[in-house]
């Protein structure tokens, strides 16, 4: 069952008269060393950025650059994280690919109640898996992400994995105009097609920013797509050898990275990259336009083979056997609305028939599908429009089986990007109780209808 809004209202008041959290909260000196038990003070705040030469965007994120704070943790380990909100909206902190309890995972008026400005919440939750994964806020999405709030979570492997140099790269594109003002993050014309795209393309924050790797030896590049919106086209320019590690966290066989490789929004992936000469340069590309640039430097003499397969994550195997089968079609919906006085962001999209209400506090009291929990099951993806939807599911992973699209080698995932006209078929465990959602991560989309809950109990 989903927390009920009385529920979180109650209970957000309980803590404050037991602990006087919104006083507590605005009177700490934020900044320095975590607070006793914790591993990360986490700060969402204003930033000004310089994105466009000379002009500064008034950005949001999380510490003083975004995207944000870099967080790392061990395989198996606890991380927690005290967050404190000092924007001057209310907001959340969502772990995007994470397996955790529902409490932990962000959503407002689902898992807890939103963290007021002034305000903070401890996050602290076990990491099952090792991966590339990121976190944002599930509040005001559109706005919030397209701000600068994203940022990645590194979970690192419990054993060394062969791999002796790492980058994280990640892209983000921005709204903003030539003086560097925000755009419009939403415009109900483009959230009806595929979304509302920004102008100005990012690496690590920096429009055709610059990413240092040896000659000669094997960089462990981790690519994550952190838009609200842009599908990426990614391929290499260059001299240099890459080969695909992991898909959205979960190990694969290495296979080498060929032409275009599509990463939605919301996805990653590992690369192994081996460039040959120093002193030469490869073109991160997003189709035939560059996003930014590897600078070939000197090897360090720290060369190396390939590594091995990463190892696999503790992920429980779907019995296909006895496995139920429900259908999902992501659809425009059937009558597209704008019409109420009130309403923040139209009615353009509908799972199974029914269209999200972001306004609506109360959506999630009504999952589209209830899940034993235990029991296997396989989600037959169908998307009946022009557009691609990269699809995630919080709190569980779900294994790719297959495709009337393209050849499939079945492999485990927690967003999948269904592209038009195409019907997918994946399966999962229903192994952790809550109450989940099921959404398209362009993020207007999202925010337009095209997002569901799933109740597992």
């Amino acid at each position: 069952m989903p927390i009920h809004r009385r529920h979180l209202i109650l209970a957000g008041a309980g803590l404050a008269a037991a602990g006087g959290l919104g006083v507590l909260g605005r009177r700490l000196l934020l900044g320095g060393t975590p607070p006793p038990g914790f591993d990360h003070e986490l700060i969402a705040q204003p930033v000004a950025l310089e994105l466009v030469p000379g002009q500064h965007t008034p950005a949001w994120a999380y510490g003083a650059t975004a995207p944000g704070t870099e967080l790392r943790v061990r395989q198996g380990d606890w991380l927690r994280v005290r967050f404190h909100n000092r924007l001057p909206v209310p907001s959340t902190v969502h772990w995007h690919g994470i397996r955790l309890p529902l409490e932990m995972d962000g959503v407002p008026y689902v898992s807890q109640m939103p963290v007021l400005p002034g305000e903070y919440f401890d996050y602290r939750f076990r990491v099952p898996d090792a991966g590339s994964y990121w976190y944002h806020p599930h509040q005001s999405s559109a706005e919030q992400l397209g701000r600068g709030l994203v940022a990645p979570l590194i979970v690192e492997e419990r054993e060394p994995t062969g791999f002796v140099h790492e980058r994280t790269v990640s892209l983000k594109n921005w709204h903003v105009d030539e003086q560097g003002a925000f755009l419009p993050f939403s415009v109900p014309r483009e959230a009806a097609r595929n979304g509302t795209l920004g102008r100005l393309s990012s690496v690590n924050g920096v429009p055709l920013g610059v990413v240092e790797v040896p000659a000669g030896e094997v960089t462990r590049v981790r690519l994550l797509n952190l838009d609200n919106t842009a599908t990426y086209r990614i391929n290499l320019k260059g001299d240099a050898e890459a080969r695909i590690y992991a898909i959205d966290g979960n190990p694969i066989e290495p296979v080498p990275l060929q032409e275009d490789y599509w990463l939605g929004p919301g996805m990653r992936i590992c690369l192994a990259l081996r460039p040959s000469a120093e002193g030469s340069e490869i073109a991160l590309r997003d189709g035939p336009m560059r996003l930014g640039t590897f600078n070939v430097t000197a090897a360090t003499g720290q060369g190396q083979p390939w590594p091995p397969r990463l190892p696999p994550n503790p992920l429980p195997e779907p019995d296909l056997a006895n496995a139920e089968t429900l259908p999902f079609n992501f659809e425009w919906a059937a009558k597209p609305s704008s019409s109420a006085a009130q309403a923040s962001a139209p009615s353009l999209w509908q799972v199974n028939g029914v269209a999200w209400d972001i306004d609506d506090k109360t959506c999630a009291d009504r999952p589209i599908a209830r899940l034993r929990l235990g029991r296997s099951y396989v989600f037959e993806l169908r998307n009946l429009t022009q557009y691609q939807h990269p699809i995630h599911l919080h709190g569980m992973s779900f294994k790719m089986l297959a495709s009337n699209k393209r050849k499939v080698t079945p492999y485990f995932t927690d967003t999948f990007l269904l592209g038009r006209n195409e019907r997918a078929r994946v399966a999962l465990v229903a192994d952790n109780p809550g109450t989940w959602m099921f959404h398209c991560h362009v993020i207007d989309h999202m925010e337009t209808g095209l997002m569901a809950a799933i109740e597992v109990a």
